[in-house]
C-alpha cells in the first residue's frame, strides 16, 4: 500500500473504484516515465547510539512531561470575531479579552469546558463543546476595546467638558462584538504516543502544538509580551538597558519536544529587545542621545515613534501614535466645538491652538512643549493631537530594527548567565509559573517534573594536532597557545605595504613588532615597500572615495602590483571603509588584505594577526595528526570532499540587501585544514541556496558546485571525490526536506553535468546553533567540558541526532550544537562520525581554540558575511525598502567575481 493511501494515524483508506474504460479503448502498460524515478529523501533512523570517550552524568533544561490516558482527543475548533455591524475585527490584541469573556459569560453554553486559544483564529479542547457551530455576543467594557481609539483629543469638536465626558464615555463605555466557533478538525491524543514513537505525523504536530498553545495562554493571562514561543513578564527587574533607548527584556522559551525518553518540555532564558517605557522625550532624548527635547530631530523621531503605543495624562487612555504635527503645539490649531449655539441652532466653533486647548481649557500645566511637535494618535483625515509631555511609552513593546556594534555588546554581556544562575533562574520560573494549576493541562492529563532531567554524556578526547619541525601541540581545555612553537606550513610576506586611513599609531613599531613575531612563528617578513598615510584633505570624504584615492597613490608609488596590504583602519567595529576596501582589493585587483584597528596592540594580538596573515597567504598553521597520518576515520582513506553551506540574511532594518548564499569547500585531498569559497546573492529572505547547479548551456554549468568540484580535481592531484561530505548551518526541522531534496538534487545534478556516470556517495548534516537546550554538571558551577557528546535521552525518538559541545565555554552558558545526520551513503559508525564533527572543530586557522561548530560552517558565514559588507555600499536608497507592500522586489544585485589569484585563496579568515 502506498503511504500517500494513509492518513496520519496509519490507517488506510479505501480508494474509489477505477473509472470504467470506453468500449473502443485498448488498454496498454505505460512507459515508466522519468518522473516516476524521481526518489523522495527524508531524514534517516538512528543506525546506533556512540560509545567512546569517559561517561558522564549531565543535566539538561528539559523538563520529563507525563500523560495520564492518550485515549482522548483535542478538537480544533475555528475562531471569527466580528463588530456588531458585521464587519470582521482585525485589529489584534482585542481576541484574547473577547475569549476569555465567553469563557466567564458563557460557561454552561460550553458545557463547563475550558479552552485553549492561540490568540488569532484557532482553539481547542479536550473533548468536543455541545454544538459543532457556536455563536456568542460579547459586550467589552473597558478601555481596552478601543485600544486603537483614536478619537480623544483636540480635533474632537467638543468643548472641553463636553468632549471629557464624551471620550470618557466613548472609551469605557461598551462595545459589543460577536464570536464564532465553529467545528475544524479532531486531533487523537494518540498523535502525541505515535511522536514518541518517532512516528511523526500532521496530527502529532498539531497536538503537541495544543500543548504549546496552552503554555503561549497561561502566560498571556499575566500580562505577558509573547513572542513566537518566547513569553517575557512586564517586571522591570527582566529590563537591562542596552543603549539607544532600547532595553533588553529578559523572558522564557517553552516548547513540548518528542525525545527518546518521552514527551519533555524545554525552557531556557530567552532575551527580546524593547522600546525604553516612561515619558515619551526621555526615551527619545536616549535615543538620538542628545542632551534635550529642543535638539531632537523630529523627522528621525517620526520614524522612530509609527505605531508605538502611548498612555497619555491625566486620562490614562491608550493611543497608537500615527504621526507628529507640522508645526509646534503653540501653533498648531484645530477646530473646537462650544457650547454655544448661533441663531440655527447649530454649535459655534472656533479655532484654539493645542496649546491653549491644554493650558487654559483644561488646566494642564505644560513646562517643555509649546515649542515642539506634537503627537498624533488621530486618523489621517481627522488628527489627534497631544503635547509630547502628557505621553508615555507604554511597557514590552518590541524594538525591531537591527542594533548597533555597540547594543549588540551591551546585550551579550547583560544578558550572559553563569550555568549555575541558569538552573536557578530556570527552577524559579518553573515554580512560578505553576502548570499544575493550568485548567486545561489538568484536563488533557499533562503534569510537568519540576527536576532537570539527567543523560548521559560521553567526553571525546581532543585530536591529536601538529605545528612546524613536526612537533605536537598539546591542547588543554579545548585550548592551545604557540609559544615557542612555529606554524606548520609559514608563508612568506613578501611584495607588501602597509596603509593607514588615519588611524593613530606607531607604524614603523607596528611593522617591528610583526616581523620579530613572524619570525618566531616561522614567516619570513621582508621589509614593506611603503607605509601609506591618507591625505589629510580626504579624511571627511565618503567612503569609497578614501579607498580609490588610497589605491591610486599605491598604484602610483610602487613598482608592481604588491601580493599584500597592511590596512589600519581607525574605527575598531563596522569600520565604513572596510566594504569598500575589501571589495576594490579582491575583486578588482587581486590584492590580499588584512585590516586592523591598532588600538591594543601586544604580542598575542600579533600572533592572533599572523594566524590570519598566514592562512590568507596560503599557509596552514596548525593540522591535526591524523590528516598527516591518514588515520581520520574513513575520509582519509577515501577521497573526500567536505562542504560547509550557509546563507546569510543581512539585518532587521535593511530589507533591500539581498540574501548571500556561501559554500566554502575542502581542497588538497587528504587536507580537511584548507578550504575556498564560493558566495553568490539571492532573493532576501530565501533559505534555500539556488545557485548550486546552474545550466546556462549543454556544456555550461556556472553553478557553485562545478566551481568547487573543479578546484578540489586540480588541487588533489586530479582526483574526483568519491565521497561528499555536506555541513548545513541555519536551517530549521521544518526544512530538512528541502535540504534533502532540493540542494542536494543540485548537487547531484551538478555532478552528473560534470560526468554522468560518476556517483559519489553523500553524507548531508545540518547543523543548528539556535535551539534552547542546555547542558550543566550536576555538581560543579562550570560549563560542561568540551567534547562533551549526547546522543541519548532528550534526542529524538527515531531521527539520527546528537549534541555536541566542542569548545571550552569561558563566559555564560555554553550553547551546543545539534547536529542532525539527514543522509548517510558512506555508512559512518556514530563514533567515527561524532570523531569526524569533534576533529572539524578544531581546524579553524583563525583561533587557537576549539570552536563551538564545524570549522567549515564557520568559514561558510565569514565568506557570507565579509562578502556581505560588499553589497552593503552598493547605491541602495534606505527609503526605497518594501515598506510599501504592493512593489515588485527589486532585482537582486549580482556578487563581484573574485580575481582569479585570490580566488582559491583562505580571503575570508
Amino acid at each position: 500500500m502506498d503511504p500517500s493511501e494513509q492518513d496520519g494515524n496509519g490507517t488506510t483508506e479505501s480508494l474509489p473504484p477505477p473509472p470504467p474504460i470506453p468500449e473502443n479503448v485498448t488498454p496498454f502498460m505505460a512507459e515508466p516515465g522519468p518522473a516516476l524515478n524521481k526518489v523522495i529523501r527524508h531524514p534517516m533512523a538512528r543506525p546506533g547510539r556512540g560509545s567512546r570517550g569517559n561517561k558522564v552524568p549531565i543535566l539538561t533544561n528539559h523538563f520529563k512531561v507525563n500523560v495520564k490516558s492518550i485515549d482522548g482527543y483535542f478538537f480544533h475548533y475555528s475562531v471569527a470575531l466580528f463588530y456588531e455591524d458585521g464587519r470582521p475585527v482585525d485589529g489584534k490584541g482585542v481576541g484574547r479579552k473577547l475569549l476569555d469573556r465567553v469563557q466567564e459569560t458563557y460557561e454552561s453554553e460550553l458545557a463547563g469546558k475550558v479552552f485553549a486559544y492561540d490568540g488569532e483564529k484557532s482553539l481547542f479542547t479536550v473533548g468536543p463543546l455541545p454544538r459543532n457551530k457556536l455563536e456568542f455576543t460579547v459586550v467589552l467594557d473597558d478601555a481596552a476595546s478601543s485600544r486603537n481609539n483614536g478619537n480623544a483629543s483636540p480635533g474632537g469638536h467638543e468643548s472641553p467638558n463636553e468632549s471629557d465626558k464624551k471620550r470618557i464615555r466613548r472609551s469605557y463605555h461598551s462595545k459589543t462584538f460577536k464570536v464564532e466557533i465553529s467545528f475544524a478538525a479532531k486531533i487523537p491524543m494518540q498523535a502525541i504516543g505515535n511522536a514518541l514513537r518517532g512516528q511523526e505525523s500532521e496530527n502529532s504536530q498539531e497536538a503537541l502544538r495544543v500543548l504549546d498553545i496552552v503554555l503561549r495562554q497561561h502566560a498571556a493571562r499575566q500580562g505577558c509580551l509573547l513572542v513566537r514561543q518566547s513569553f517575557f513578564h512586564n517586571d522591570p527587574k527582566n529590563f537591562a538597558p542596552v543603549g539607544g533607548g532600547v532595553l533588553g527584556c529578559r523572558g522564557f522559551h517553552s516548547s513540548f519536544r518528542a525525545t527518546q525518553s518521552g514527551l519533555s518540555l524545554n525552557i531556557d532564558v530567552s532575551t527580546t529587545m524593547i522600546i525604553q517605557p516612561g515619558p515619551l522625550v526621555d526615551f527619545l532624548i536616549e535615543n538620538q542621545n542628545v542632551k534635550d527635547p529642543f535638539s531632537l530631530d523630529w523627522a528621525k523621531a517620526k520614524r522612530t515613534l509609527k505605531n508605538l503605543r502611548v498612555k497619555t495624562v491625566p486620562t490614562n487612555q491608550e493611543y497608537k501614535i500615527t504621526g507628529l504635527s507640522e508645526k509646534p503645539c503653540r501653533e498648531q490649531t484645530f477646530t473646537l466645538k462650544l457650547k454655544a449655539r448661533d441663531k440655527d441652532g447649530e454649535p459655534q466653533t472656533t479655532d484654539v491652538t493645542v496649546y491653549d486647548y491644554f493650558v487654559n481649557h483644561r488646566n494642564i500645566d505644560l513646562r517643555y512643549s509649546a515649542d515642539l511637535p506634537c503627537i498624533n494618535v488621530g486618523k489621517p483625515k481627522r488628527p489627534t493631537y497631544i503635547p509630547v509631555e502628557l505621553c508615555s511609552l507604554v511597557s514590552l513593546q518590541r524594538y525591531t530594527k537591527a542594533l548597533t556594534s555597540f547594543q549588540r555588546a551591551s546585550l551579550v554581556e547583560k544578558s550572559r548567565q553563569k550555568p549555575q544562575e541558569r538552573m536557578s533562574v530556570l527552577s524559579n520560573a518553573l515554580k512560578t509559573n505553576n502548570y499544575d494549576s493550568e485548567p486545561m493541562l489538568r484536563s488533557s492529563g499533562v503534569s510537568i517534573s519540576s527536576s532537570f532531567t539527567q543523560v548521559e554524556g560521553r567526553i571525546l578526547p581532543p585530536p591529536k594536532l601538529k605545528v612546524g619541525n613536526g612537533e605536537e601541540m598539546f591542547t588543554r581545555n579545548g585550548k592551545w597557545n604557540f609559544n615557542n612553537k612555529k606554524f606548520i606550513d609559514a608563508s612568506k610576506i613578501e611584495r607588501w605595504a602597509v596603509v593607514n586611513f588615519s588611524a593613530r599609531c606607531d607604524v614603523r613599531g607596528l611593522i617591528r613588532d610583526l616581523t620579530r613575531i613572524g619570525e618566531m612563528k616561522g614567516i619570513k617578513v621582508e621589509a614593506p615597500f611603503d607605509v601609506f598615510e591618507e591625505n589629510s584633505q580626504f579624511r571627511r570624504a565618503p567612503p569609497l572615495v578614501r579607498v580609490e584615492k588610497m589605491l591610486e597613490e599605491v598604484q602610483s608609488k610602487l613598482p608592481g602590483q604588491p601580493k599584500f596590504l597592511l590596512c589600519l583602519l581607525p574605527e575598531r567595529k563596522n569600520c565604513d571603509i572596510y566594504g569598500p576596501w575589501k571589495r576594490k582589493n579582491l575583486s578588482e585587483f587581486g590584492i590580499v588584505t588584512q585590516c586592523l584597528c591598532p588600538m591594543r596592540v601586544n604580542d598575542q594580538y600579533l600572533t592572533n594577526l599572523l594566524l590570519k596573515i598566514n592562512a590568507k597567504l596560503g599557509g596552514l598553521n596548525t593540522s591535526l595528526a591524523g590528516e598527516i597520518s591518514s588515520s581520520l576515520p574513513v575520509v582519509s582513506k577515501i577521497p573526500t570532499l567536505i562542504l560547509g553551506m550557509d546563507v546569510s540574511h543581512g539585518s532587521p532594518g535593511q530589507s533591500d540587501i539581498p540574501s548571500i548564499a556561501a559554500v566554502v569547500s575542502s581542497r588538497q585531498w587528504p587536507s580537511v585544514s584548507r578550504y575556498r569559497a564560493c558566495v553568490r546573492t539571492q532573493s532576501r529572505k530565501v533559505e534555500m541556496i539556488d545557485s548550486l547547479f546552474k545550466r546556462v548551456s549543454d556544456t555550461e554549468d556556472e553553478g557553485i558546485i562545478r566551481e568547487l568540484l573543479v578546484d578540489y580535481y586540480t588541487s588533489s592531484g586530479k582526483r574526483k571525490p568519491d565521497q561528499i561530505i555536506i555541513f548545513r548551518d541555519g536551517v530549521s526541522e521544518s526544512q530538512f526536506n528541502q535540504v534533502l531534496n532540493i540542494e542536494l538534487n543540485q548537487i547531484i545534478e551538478a555532478c552528473k553535468f560534470l560526468d554522468e556516470k560518476w556517483s559519489p556517495k553523500f553524507v548531508v548534516i545540518v547543523a543548528q546553533k539556535n535551539h534552547h537546550t542546555k547542558f550543566f554538571q550536576p555538581n560543579s558551577p562550570e560549563n560542561v567540558p568540551p567534547g562533551t557528546v549526547i546522543d541519548n535521552t532528550i534526542c529524538h525518538p527515531k531521527n539520527y541526532d546528537f549534541y555536541l559541545c566542542a569548545h571550552a565555554g569561558m563566559i555564560g552558558t555554553s550553547r551546543p550544537t545539534h547536529y542532525h545526520v539527514l543522509l548517510d551513503q558512506v555508512g559512518f559508525s556514530a563514533d567515527d562520525l561524532q570523531e569526524l564533527v569533534h576533529s572539524l572543530s578544531y581546524v579553524y586557522q583563525r583561533s587557537t581554540t576549539a570552536i563551538s561548530v564545524v570549522a567549515p560552517i564557520c568559514y561558510a558565514h565569514l565568506a557570507a558575511s565579509q562578502l556581505g559588507t560588499w553589497m552593503k555600499f552598493e547605491e541602495i536608497s534606505e527609503t526605497s525598502s518594501s515598506h510599501n507592500g504592493g512593489s515588485a522586489a527589486p532585482a537582486v544585485p549580482p556578487m563581484p567575481k573574485l580575481q582569479e589569484n585570490v580566488r582559491n585563496s583562505m580571503f575570508f579568515v
